[in-house]
């Protein structure tokens, strides 16, 4: 805690820095400390991910980025800022901070933290953004703005990975600053995504800020629309947020489309950085083909687009079952799935039916483009990956949106302390969950509270692991562990070894000298699958029978 504390002073500050630069070329979507610190954030990752095309974000581009931020902050005396606070006010702060940097001092638990999240974040700051990394783990090809963001800051000033408690703290400023109390009973369920670099806390939050901005008449078009565009290249499934922004933009405020145009750079630069690391504009639609040599194999879209369908349905039905549904048992079978999955789908339909009849009810343009916005969205999930976590931000919008007006300061801290207790003792005492909540997975990783969180965040390390070559690629694979979070670079997951041998095919270096040139696929020679076997056997110690019955058991006759 002492060392997130230390981290917290020196990285809200730099961030106020930048958002005093970023002001001088867009006005700020909101003023005060958290308005300075939001526009930091955004600056600083448009600046950050156009860098990592070109070097790694290393420690000379973070002690770079802390003290221009530092110099700024001094020198336009932005510290003055924080007198607006009153001795209230502070309680509220200092107590809460303490709430989040507590909660995110535990062990992470979210499985993609090991998968994804650190990987990404590793190839970033030792190599930059990668051409083709897909081809490699195609997980890695979205490669999210908020892993380069935090790939900036992970050498010194953030190295245990929780720039997401800085963000809920610049959070608790903006919800004082702008009296949104409603707000606070946000941040307890927030703090169950504050162990990890995970972008579902940072899109939560900047889409509510947008959200009460808007309700509350805000007429910077050009923020308003950057800002959602900003939450959407962060997670492309928050694509509600930037068709409510366009919408507001011109059916509330009539603004030119000139206005727009900086969101839409945002965009385009999201494209781009898509097509560099994963051939295709958004992942992971392998549509419209550009015909890029670094696109990923067929075969393996055709095994990632599988795995989401069966995601869908919590990985319950085979892809062959879930093929072989009618229309009604798409339907049926989602509503009925085992344990809380289920809940949750039935609740999110519910809550969508709900705010439809209150828009109708209202009769107010702004919740009626809410409204349309967020149908838009649940249409697109539905359609493509109906998996709670692609829908989760609907249930805190339509929650901000009914009872904003009805929770007053009071009653939001009553329900902030509330809920902020029982999150506390889940994380104390994980069992609770395990034992009364079975089907809530990553309760079954969390781990109990240790006295050296008091100090530093707790962080696992393993770094185990065997190193193969096939073709002219020498790479890295974790022994008897899944995942490669501290594997050394390059490294591969055992499963994604198998379904390239499967499919004939293995990654290969576009430059034999040069990684940062990328990964391209190539057809496996007889020479290469001699070598792949050999790999299979090593990882597995399976005999020569196994290992053809592997490579062969899902191909069709």
């Amino acid at each position: 805690m002492l060392l997130m504390f230390l981290s917290t002073v020196i990285l809200i500050p730099t961030l106020m820095g930048w958002g005093k630069i970023i002001h001088s070329v867009l006005r700020p979507c909101t003023r005060g400390v958290a308005g300075h610190a939001f526009s930091g954030i955004l600056g600083l990752s448009i600046i950050f991910t156009i860098l990592s095309f070109f070097t790694p974000l290393n420690f000379y581009v973070e002690i770079s980025a802390i003290c221009m931020g530092l110099l700024f902050f001094f020198r336009d005396h932005l510290y003055k800022k924080f007198h607006a606070f009153s001795k209230k006010d502070y309680i509220i702060i200092v107590t809460a901070s303490i709430i989040i940097v507590f909660c995110s001092s535990f062990y992470p638990f979210v499985l993609d933290h090991y998968g994804y999240y650190v990987p990404s974040i590793r190839w970033l700051t030792e190599y930059g953004m990668v051409k083709g990394i897909s081809n490699l783990d195609i997980t890695l090809g979205q490669m999210s703005v908020w892993h380069i963001f935090q790939a900036g800051f992970s050498h010194f000033s953030d190295p245990f990975l929780r720039i997401n408690s800085i963000v809920l703290i610049v959070y608790i400023l903006y919800i004082i600053e702008e009296k949104s109390w409603i707000q606070l009973c946000f941040i307890p369920v927030l703090l169950l995504f504050s162990q990890s670099p995970s972008p579902d806390l940072p899109v939560i939050v900047f889409s509510l800020i947008i959200l009460n901005e808007i309700m509350k008449g805000n007429t910077s078009a050009s923020s308003l629309f950057v800002f959602s565009s900003f939450v959407f290249i962060i997670k492309p499934t928050m694509v509600w947020l930037p068709i409510l922004g366009f919408l507001y933009s011109f059916c509330i405020i009539k603004s030119r489309f000139i206005s727009v145009l900086p969101g839409f750079a945002v965009i385009l630069l999201f494209f781009i950085k898509n097509i560099y690391t994963f051939g295709y504009p958004i992942f992971p639609v392998a549509f419209p083909n550009l015909e890029v040599h670094w696109q990923p194999n067929p075969e393996i879209l055709k095994i990632s687009s599988r795995f989401a369908i069966q995601k869908t349905y919590d990985m319950q039905y085979s892809y062959e079952e879930i093929r072989n549904f009618s229309f009604t048992d798409y339907i049926k079978n989602w509503f009925l799935l085992d344990g809380i999955k289920s809940k949750i789908n039935i609740l999110f339909i519910v809550s969508i039916l709900i705010f439809i009849v209150f828009t109708i009810i209202k009769k107010n343009r702004t919740i009626t483009l809410i409204c349309i916005s967020l149908i838009i969205k649940s249409i697109a999930v539905l359609l493509f990956s109906a998996q709670y976590r692609f829908f989760i931000d609907v249930f805190f919008v339509i929650f901000f949106v009914l009872l904003a007006s009805f929770l007053n300061r009071q009653k939001s801290l009553i329900v902030f302390f509330a809920l902020s207790t029982i999150i506390i003792s889940f994380l104390m005492i994980p069992d609770i969950l395990k034992t009364y909540l079975p089907s809530f997975r990553p309760g079954s990783f969390m781990s109990k509270y240790e006295l050296k969180q008091l100090y530093k965040p707790s962080t696992y390390h393993y770094n185990n692991f065997n190193s193969y070559k096939i073709g002219n690629l020498k790479f890295n694979v974790s022994k008897n562990y899944p995942y490669n979070f501290d594997t050394p670079l390059p490294a591969i997951s055992e499963s994604y070894i198998y379904s390239n041998i499967k499919a004939g095919i293995f990654p290969q270096l576009a430059d034999e000298k040069n990684v940062h040139q990328g990964f391209i696929w190539k057809k496996l020679t007889p020479e290469q699958k001699a070598e792949a076997e050999k790999v299979i056997y090593s990882i597995k110690n399976l005999s020569a029978e196994q290992i053809t019955f592997i490579l062969n058991m899902d191909k069709k006759p």
